[in-house]
């Protein structure tokens, strides 16, 4: 926001025709007023920008229940506690992990382009730079991550490996591929102002299809590879055997939350909303960082449900059903794409965006199904695939108003399909090798370590047997064994057949009369 400035000295003149004590003080007193006003609109642009941001980052981090919904639904009932759990360790685990390490790895400037040096444990914070809130509203990206990887694990995984796993994640491998392509000194960066972009443009991931989907796909996948896949998830002869989850309803619950936190997830990712851009030109003075907001919220809303209604009738195709589970992960998977180019692409190619992503992770998951890859919540093809799939998206459909709106600057690059070149598909590519490698040369070794030393994988038997009683010391759903009527007397449970009794009368006494004399 412009300030409002003011000199005594100039406005005296301009009060009465000669200068002289009474026009300075006067002119002195208005000077004065404008300052304070200056400084009053000051500090509501700072508060509404500051409040903006904490509400984003409370709809990221309600994210964690969409998360801990749709994991505990995709799971088998046996197993319910252990991933719920897990959930939290991601939240708890990591707010600790980011906050003495991750914070300042991630944006601890000034530094080099590859990693943060300064805010450890949020020393010498908050800065004229960063307040508070972005480092709340950098922690549930962080934690987000985490989720995903823990998806791709579930029913199988020892607790210790959790907290190992994600501590590490959090706390270093997400935080230098975040301060990569989102920090002011990030060798990737479109933000960066030591040094020159790449390619004159830097890779554009807006809201993180690359930096938080793509690195919590990935670790998923050498996660869930390294583990192999679950008991009886293939057969004797290599086929696919579906271990179906138990409830359809949660899986429903936590993908709408998670379309509900992905409002704070895209948009809240302007970081500031009381911004006018330049002059406003010929939009007037209605058009500002206000309305790219509501724009990106548009196209992430336009890409989910483009992907959710592709995978719904690409699945009737291929499989004969309408199927709920798959409708969703595809709803998802829209949502995870779009993340990358939300805010510089018009709507039109958002439905673009979600339709491709559909097919990809169809795709994916018959390519998973043939190389016998078990990930029980889709999570390496849905963030993996369609993250990648989104930042390849950015840099063919990015226009170039838009671009030049929110990193700053007139004639940088954008997408080649809009005109744009070649140079911003470039960084987009350059950005998901890197991403891919880091994570690999990270978190793959962490796996296979735990695997070697015996810290990743659970029992045979308590695998079968289900993590819940074997680990947690119960099931998740207790009920009282008075309610269930298998165990009373008297009581036979037969299979119902055409000309069969109905259930309500097996029980009544002429039925137990009857067969009595039987």
């Amino acid at each position: 926001m412009a300030s409002l400035s003011c000199s005594a000295t100039d406005l005296a003149p301009l009060l009465t025709a000669t200068t002289n004590a009474t026009a300075t003080a006067a002119a002195t007193y208005l000077c004065n007023q404008l300052d304070t006003i200056s400084r009053k609109l000051s500090d509501t642009t700072y508060a509404v920008d500051n409040t903006y941001l904490l509400f984003s980052a409370y709809l990221v981090f309600a994210m964690q229940l969409g998360f801990a919904m749709l994991c505990a639904g995709s799971v088998r009932a046996k197993n319910t506690m252990n991933i719920m759990l897990t959930n939290v360790l991601d939240a708890a685990a990591g707010g600790l992990s980011y906050y003495l390490f991750g914070f300042a790895f991630a944006f601890g400037a000034p530094s080099n382009g590859f990693i943060g040096r300064h805010f450890f444990g949020l020393k010498h914070y908050p800065s004229p730079t960063y307040d508070y809130s972005f480092f709340l509203y950098q922690w549930a990206f962080a934690i987000a991550a985490a989720g995903i990887t823990s998806g791709s694990i579930a029913e199988r995984t020892q607790f210790v490996a959790y907290l190992i796993y994600s501590s590490f994640l959090t706390g270093f491998v997400y935080p230098v591929v975040s301060h990569w392509l989102w920090s002011s000194d990030g060798w990737a960066s479109p933000t960066r102002t030591t040094g020159s972009l790449l390619f004159g443009s830097g890779a554009i991931d807006f809201a993180g299809s690359g930096v938080v989907h793509m690195v919590g796909g990935i670790a998923g996948l050498w996660g869930a590879f390294i583990e192999g896949p679950r008991i009886g998830r293939f057969d004797r002869t290599g086929r696919s055997v579906a271990l179906r989850g138990h409830s359809a309803s949660l899986v429903v619950l936590g993908s709408f939350l998670l379309w509900f936190g992905w409002y704070g997830f895209n948009p809240g990712s302007f970081l500031t909303i009381a911004k006018a851009y330049g002059n406003n030109g010929e939009n007037g003075n209605y058009y500002g960082q206000w309305s790219a907001i509501g724009r990106t919220a548009v196209t992430t809303t336009l890409a989910g449900c483009t992907a959710a209604l592709t995978t719904l009738f690409s699945k009737r195709l291929l499989e004969g059903h309408w199927k709920v589970l798959d409708v969703c992960n595809g709803l998802l998977g829209g949502f995870a794409a779009i993340t990358s180019g939300c805010s510089v692409v018009e709507p039109w190619p958002a439905i673009v965006c979600g339709f491709v992503a559909a097919w990809v992770l169809i795709g994916l998951n018959l390519v998973a199904a043939k190389m016998k890859y078990d990930d029980p919540l889709e999570a390496a093809q849905l963030h993996g695939g369609c993250g990648a799939w989104g930042v390849l998206f950015t840099g063919l459909f990015a226009k170039g108003e838009y671009v030049a709106e929110v990193y700053g600057s007139a004639g940088r690059p954008y997408g080649l399909l809009m005109g744009g070149g070649g140079k911003l598909l470039a960084a987009q590519v350059i950005e998901i090798l890197v991403v891919c490698g880091w994570v690999t040369a990270t978190m793959g070794p962490l796996f296979y370590g735990l695997h070697k030393t015996k810290l990743l994988r659970i029992s045979e038997d308590d695998e079968t047997a289900g993590m819940d009683l074997t680990r947690h010391g119960g099931f998740a759903y207790a009920y009282h064994d008075d309610d269930d009527v298998s165990t009373k007397r008297g009581v036979m449970m037969s299979r119902i057949g055409p000309g069969s009794s109905s259930p309500s009368t097996m029980n009544t006494p002429a039925a137990s009369a009857a067969a009595n004399d039987c």
